[in-house]
């Protein structure tokens, strides 16, 4: 980590790198004047192909909002129809039905609709969660309920998840109705108890929420803190074990735990996600203390928990491979906000991340003139420290998910998304939706 550091700043390190970033543009515009009525004209060639019926994959798609607004707006008002007296909640002890916990909003079938259901960032939306993550959490919860997420779109709930496993099986029916479409849906294991990952599989097993189009990532939220706050976690190892202590018994023992074994095999990785934005009070370094020694309530910093992460997934990895499973591999949300160190912690340690919007400042980023206040044009000497994380990006070809639609409503206007630069210049991105339901109008 201080090598990389290091590197990022030094001087002739990245004027060389901004040059050869800027050759690798140039080169791709210049392919593009000289080739594309040529590959214009091959394209038109390939019988049958075009766009709509090549194969896409989503890389970068959580379960949670993965159905568009309308979708789940349709899912709601049926379950209002066909379920009314269905027991859905638990509320101080009191059993509450989905009649019950509607009557409770003022609210019938009849009332709702996409404004109401309020979960969509978009128009006014767009400048209330505009570097507020907190507020964009909170479009996770229709009507502003948190009642109703937890209903809805929960796995471990009064009613075992059942509606959240039909409508992911909506969108999987989708997903091979198109059939050249595929997705990698995020599922979240928070690592408060040990049960989580056999009562995630038993969700999917039971429900049979599988589909040839979808694999499965798991999520790991950064809420060590809040968990600590409220004496559910003594320490961060027990967190970690929480975590990785089921996968290593059903790795070993996979007669012992069917469910999970069988649902493993469709788990291609983990992410951690949370706001990068939020600081961070300790430098992650030698002098850190053990996982079993963090008894404090702050929060780990970005790099500890993606160093414990790979770690134990390493091992966790080496057994499986041993027993002849398939293995895992590290993909976090990285590089969205926060400071540099993110992205040089997912460049030592994942297969690929998620956004790396602060990998752009290359190049076309102004820098403060003199008294004047005059803006112009970086030179290689001046440019910030991320040319040289861009060029070894590129030279590792380490796998960027990009989400425009996303960052827009959050973090980088749309006009000003470096998903064009960084496919010229040659890193490896993908296009993909990350919250449909917050983002999307259309499937």
């Amino acid at each position: 980590m201080n090598f990389l550091m290091a590197l990022i700043i030094n001087g002739p390190i990245k004027s060389f790198c901004y040059r050869r970033l800027q050759y690798l543009s140039n080169k791709f515009q210049m392919h593009v004047l000289l080739n594309e009525m040529k590959e214009l004209a091959a394209q038109k060639k390939v019988p049958h192909r075009d766009f709509y019926n090549i194969r896409k994959v989503d890389t970068h798609i959580h379960a949670s909002s993965c159905m568009n607004q309308k979708h789940l707006l349709r899912f709601i008002k049926r379950a209002m129809k066909k379920h009314l007296d269905e027991i859905v909640h638990v509320e101080k002890g009191k059993e509450q039905t989905l009649k019950e916990v509607f009557e409770t909003m003022n609210l019938t079938a009849y009332d709702l609709s996409v404004d109401t259901l309020d979960v969509h960032a978009s128009h006014v939306a767009d400048r209330n969660t505009f570097h507020r993550f907190d507020k964009f959490n909170a479009k996770y919860n229709p009507i502003g309920e948190s009642i109703l997420r937890e209903i809805f779109i929960k796995t471990d709930n009064r009613v075992s998840g059942k509606y959240f496993a039909h409508i992911i099986k909506e969108v999987m029916a989708d997903l091979e109705e198109s059939k050249y479409q595929n997705a990698e849906l995020r599922l979240s294991i928070y690592g408060r108890s040990r049960d989580e990952w056999d009562k995630l599989a038993r969700w999917a097993v039971s429900h049979r929420v599988h589909s040839n189009n979808v694999r499965w990532l798991v999520q790991v939220p950064r809420l060590f803190d809040v968990y600590r706050t409220k004496k559910q976690l003594a320490n961060f190892q027990e967190m970690l074990e929480n975590i990785f202590l089921p996968l290593f018994e059903a790795t070993v023992h996979p007669a012992q735990h069917p469910e999970l074994h069988l649902f493993l095999e469709h788990v291609d990785g983990f992410d951690s996600v949370d706001d990068e934005s939020k600081p961070e009070h300790h430098i992650f370094n030698l002098d850190s203390p053990l996982p079993g020694n963090w008894v404090e309530e702050d929060n780990p910093p970005y790099s500890y928990y993606l160093y414990y992460m790979y770690a134990n997934m390493t091992v966790l990895n080496h057994l499986r491979r041993k027993r002849g499973f398939h293995t895992f591999v590290l993909r976090p949300h990285c590089g969205e906000a926060g400071p540099i160190h993110h992205l040089v912690s997912g460049f030592m340690v994942s297969e690929n991340i998620s956004h790396g919007l602060l990998l752009r400042k290359v190049s076309g980023e102004g820098v403060p003139g003199g008294a004047g206040g005059v803006v112009g044009p970086p030179s290689p000497c001046c440019a910030p420290q991320a040319p040289v994380l861009q060029y070894l990006y590129y030279l590792a070809q380490i796998g960027i998910a990009m989400s425009p639609l996303s960052n827009n409503s959050l973090f980088l206007s749309y006009h000003r998304n470096p998903l064009p630069e960084y496919l010229s210049r040659g890193l490896m991105v993908s296009l993909s939706t990350d919250d449909p339901l917050q983002f999307h109008f259309t499937k």
